[in-house]
């Protein structure tokens, strides 16, 4: 039996600090929960993953923070698109949106974000203990046992509840064994920061550009401190054909879309380029008795429209509900599980329809020459600007944009086999060498 002294009672115990579990952690305080967070990093802290969406300010008011994250942001506007094929490109301003109350979004450093958020969340009464892993988790019938290793926390926790917002470490995921590979999608990444990059002048300077290119598509984020993130998400045999650095495959790859090269012939990476592997993965449920799984921590998707911060913040809201609703009525268990996974699947299905045809021909016509049919172009900006849980105007226009989609890929039928089965090769997972310990 371990003394006292050694074991930390709390109502929550949320294990990881990004995005996703500095919210839950902070909503939960607010809620005059006990709240432990723990974090096996120490923030700051690099990760990539800098553009937000414009809904995420609706989120950052509710935090009390968006002051904060105003004055670390690189304000941005629209999202641009090019294809390399034939120059074509188009600007998707974000105040074509349905809901026009955020026209604007924004880029960030991850490692000055992340900060606010996790300092957010020891301000609002939470427990905060970074360089902290935890190791074991026992679930019991009269709460969670959770051993941690760490230099400020006792070794033994003993909690009511778990948040898992340990992103793509995916702890209970994975010991639960209920990970899966996303069979419809697959890539993976290189991803490095450039000084001196070529930048689109006066207010559209923070808007992030899209670039389609023959293995995948490519980013260019502007940031506040004038550095650039620039990123490849790739098919993986482009990766797996990697013989020398992952800088220098970067720079190779990049020499493959001439319309952003041109944009940094006179740039410099000011460091090493990362690749990361194979990284769609989904997981069989994302609730259970006396936990729940925020963010990447459930599922991954590739990440073409800057969701990942969004989703992950949103559903730490959503899981809070849960969490708080659980705690006080045990029996309301199960429903809220119900309703909260059922919310959050169809956000990410949403964006996930999308992003498996991104790179079809029939999906890169309709981005770059929109049929605005009763409003399609502003809800396809508004899925763009992170509108999609509800079941309103924007949703029922995003079907009409997909019956638009199937008939254009039917209008072109041999060439849309041919995509077909070019991406069924495609999507093929392969062992890339990453350098960031992801396969």
């Amino acid at each position: 039996m371990r003394p006292l002294s050694e074991i930390l009672d709390c109502d929550v115990a949320v294990i990881g600090g990004g995005p996703a579990g500095a919210t839950a952690a902070a909503l939960l305080s607010q809620k005059n929960w006990r709240v432990a967070l723990f974090e096996k990093d120490h923030h700051p802290r690099f990760h990539i993953g800098e553009s937000l969406l414009p809904l995420n300010l609706e989120l950052f008011e509710q935090l009390g923070i968006a002051q904060q994250i105003a004055s670390i942001g690189m304000v941005k506007r629209a999202a641009d698109f090019y294809s390399s094929d034939d120059g074509r490109t188009i600007s998707f301003s974000f105040a074509d949106a349905f809901d026009r109350r955020y026209p604007t979004a924004y880029q960030v450093r991850r490692s000055a974000f992340d900060r606010i958020l996790l300092d957010n969340a020891r301000d609002k009464g939470a427990r905060v203990f970074e360089g902290t892993r935890v190791a074991h988790v026992e679930f019991g019938d009269n709460g969670v046992r959770l051993d941690v290793v760490g230099d400020t926390t006792p070794p033994l926790v003993r909690a009511g509840y778990v948040v898992d917002a340990t992103g793509r470490d995916t702890f209970l995921a994975g010991r639960f064994g209920i990970k899966r590979r996303n069979t419809k999608h697959t890539s993976a990444a290189l991803y490095g920061h450039f000084r001196g990059a070529l930048r689109s002048s006066g207010p559209d300077e923070g808007n992030i550009s899209i670039y389609w290119f023959a293995h995948g598509w490519l980013w260019f984020i502007p940031l506040a401190d004038g550095t650039t993130s620039i990123g490849a998400v790739c098919w993986p045999y482009h990766l797996k054909t990697r013989r020398n650095s992952p800088s220098e495959f970067f720079l190779q790859t990049i020499a493959l879309c001439p319309a952003l090269q041109a944009r940094l012939k006179d740039a410099e990476l000011i460091a090493p380029a990362t690749a990361t592997g194979n990284y769609s993965y989904t997981s069989a449920r994302m609730a259970g008795d006396r936990y729940v799984m925020v963010g990447d921590a459930f599922a991954f998707i590739d990440p073409v429209f800057s969701s990942g911060v969004y989703l992950a913040m949103m559903s730490s809201f959503l899981a809070t509900e849960v969490v708080d609703g659980a705690l006080k009525d045990p029996a309301s268990a199960a429903r809220l599980n119900r309703g909260f996974e059922r919310t959050v699947r169809r956000g990410l299905r949403t964006f996930s329809w999308m992003i498996y045809r991104m790179t079809s021909p029939a999906m890169r016509e309709l981005i770059l020459k929109p049929k605005d049919v009763v409003g399609v172009k502003r809800a396809v900006i508004s899925l763009l600007a992170g509108d999609v849980y509800g079941r309103g105007a924007v949703w029922w226009r995003l079907m009409v944009f997909r019956a638009i989609y199937y008939m254009t890929s039917i209008s072109h039928l041999r060439r849309s086999i041919a995509a077909w089965r070019r991406r069924r090769i495609a999507i093929v997972p392969q062992a890339i060498h990453a350098t960031d310990g992801s396969g």
